[in-house]
């Protein structure tokens, strides 16, 4: 009889997704360090998180209008806070709910690469990690 491998291949992580209600945070905020010790900045695409850890890439897509964007968590939001995701107000408006402030979405977790060639697709270019540029 054959001794079992030692070492057995892993499955493939199952993928997370999550839904729930995103608003955004932004100039009051400006250059406040984050959880993570970065200053934020409102024109990055950056989201603040209580369920995901943090330095995650995540891709969020606004429910209501199917638009997406890759984001990374950088920040906590206030343990009361019920919302699912705070995003950057640059991700609001790439989102398309700037103006209303609140809407329903899917969070998704996904790779480094993943979240380069979805911001890629949509015309935005990676500086830094979490500096974006068009």
């Amino acid at each position: 009889m054959a001794a079992p491998p030692r070492f057995a291949i892993a499955p493939p992580p199952k993928r997370v997704v999550l839904e729930g209600v995103a608003s955004y945070y932004g100039e009051r905020f400006r250059g406040r360090l984050t959880h993570d010790d970065e200053v934020f900045d409102p024109d990055k695409l950056t989201a603040a998180c209580n369920v995901l850890p943090l330095k995650t890439w995540v891709r969020v897509t606004n429910l209501r209008n199917h638009r997406r964007i890759a984001l990374w968590i950088n920040d906590r939001m206030h343990p009361q806070n019920k919302r699912l995701i705070d995003v950057s107000a640059r991700a609001a408006r790439e989102l398309g709910f700037y103006a209303r402030g609140l809407t329903r979405v899917r969070v998704e977790v996904v790779t480094r690469r993943e979240a380069h060639h979805l911001l890629d697709s949509l015309g935005l270019k990676f500086a830094t990690d979490t500096t974006i540029k068009r």
